[in-house]
């Protein structure tokens, strides 16, 4: 509550020259490690799917033998030793960062892969990183309260992109590629399943990806130019994750070859669809907490193992802390549009009252116009009783998903960091139920 006073009292200018100068001290404290020559940055950015398609490209540039570093809402990897993020930060301070690129050229890494967020690059966390290549994902509305508008949270993204000069790669797919597109680079890589003008290539000299989709089920298959490939993944959204970590890898020389061998290897990513139970009825952790990503993570889920008689249960919240309050009643709506049962709970209430968030996720789904019947909507507020409960009214081959958090670390209420785990707590509730 003090930290948001301040801010309101302090003039904007103020606090932007704070995060510059915070920017240029980290830099110099350790030396401008990315303008050393020694290293080169990838930095990738977008709504969904970041942390995804960094951990992709790491595997392919592994399995193409550089030694890379990494930089994301999951983990901090340099070279084989590996650190779990628990800063609640995506994108990290500028000091860690700093510090972060100086021990991976220490450690003799090639590269290394950033996860860089709209509000890191508010706060100025990117300047003073020189960025060799910047990769767009997607984009869709969010940190709206925090940027003002869409269109100030797509400029935030933009800015990665202006400020790398060398390769960029872009989703064209996604409907607002034409303005990353205008950003001046040396390279531009389309990665696309749709056709794009041939004329269009030749005179803007872009280098094209083309994929195309064999099968949407489990496995993944999809090949480009003649080379299939198959991910032990599910869902079209992480087809579109490879075909962007595999632009990123042929902007750098490395064959389609080695992708689609480092690619057969890739499991996933914890907490980002991640199966905890199978049996009786199947479980799944996810980190969705966008509108767009939860309800591809439902229309998965449904089309791959939803069968006749069974049900989806879904546990579900929205952060607190003033962050997107305009889309808790469109996860509320979008629940009742695939689910059977709905169980709105916790998420990270931070300051603010956890029952008023639900409250409003719960609205959204209760006044959602949906032509098949209204689910049954439970509200609980304890998140290890909600997914107790879940598991309890789960039946044989049931679906139980749980979003919002994915493998976070902790939960957040009132200012406090509580240790949590989603998938350690599915499994712990699953013991207790099953042994009763």
């Amino acid at each position: 509550m003090i930290i948001s006073l301040i801010k309101k009292i302090i003039p904007k200018p103020v606090i932007q020259f704070y995060h510059f100068l915070l920017a240029f001290l980290g830099a110099l404290i350790f030396g401008f490690p990315s303008f050393s020559g020694k290293i080169k940055i990838i930095g990738v950015t977008g709504t969904n799917g970041k942390t995804s398609v960094i951990e992709m490209i790491n595997q392919i540039f592994e399995e193409a033998k550089f030694k890379t570093s990494l930089s994301s809402s999951l983990h901090f990897k340099i070279d084989k030793k590996e650190q779990f993020n628990t800063l609640r930060m995506t994108t990290p301070g500028r000091f860690f960062l700093q510090k972060f690129l100086k021990k991976s050229i220490s450690s003799g890494c090639q590269y290394a892969i950033l996860e860089i967020t709209s509000e890191g690059i508010k706060q100025y966390r990117h300047k003073f990183i020189k960025f060799d290549i910047a990769v767009f994902t997607n984009l869709f509305p969010e940190h709206i309260e925090s940027h003002g508008s869409f269109e100030n949270y797509k400029k935030a993204k933009g800015q990665l992109f202006a400020a790398t000069k060398d390769i960029h790669i872009i989703n064209f797919d996604d409907e607002n590629s034409n303005y990353f597109l205008q950003f001046p680079a040396k390279e531009k890589w389309l990665y696309t399943f749709g056709d794009i003008k041939e004329n269009d290539i030749k005179n803007n000299n872009w280098k094209l990806v083309k994929a195309k989709i064999i099968s949407d089920g489990y496995p993944l298959i999809f090949s480009i130019d003649n080379i299939v490939f198959r991910l032990n993944l599910i869902g079209v959204f992480n087809i579109y994750n490879a075909l962007c970590a595999i632009s990123t890898a042929l902007s750098q020389g490395i064959s389609l070859e080695t992708c689609q061998k480092a690619l057969e290897k890739f499991n996933g990513v914890p907490g980002r669809m991640e199966k905890v139970i199978d049996q009786p009825f199947k479980v799944f952790v996810d980190y969705a907490f966008t509108p767009q990503a939860l309800e591809k993570v439902y229309q998965t889920l449904s089309s791959n193992f939803k069968v006749q008689g069974s049900r989806l249960i879904c546990v579900l919240g929205a952060a607190g802390g003033g962050r997107d309050k305009w889309k808790r009643p469109i996860l509320g709506e979008i629940a009742a549009k695939y689910c059977q049962e709905i169980i709105i709970t916790n998420e990270d209430p931070y300051d603010e009252d956890p029952a008023e968030i639900i409250n409003q996720v719960a609205n959204g789904a209760q006044n959602a116009d949906i032509n098949h019947q209204k689910p049954i909507i439970h509200k609980i507020l304890d998140r290890r009783e909600a997914i107790y409960q879940a598991l309890k009214i789960a039946k044989e081959g049931d679906i139980v998903v749980i979003t919002g958090k994915g493998c976070e670390p902790s939960i957040v209420i009132k200012g406090k960091k509580i240790p949590w785990d989603d998938r350690k707590v599915a499994r712990e509730e699953f013991e207790k139920l099953m042994t009763k």
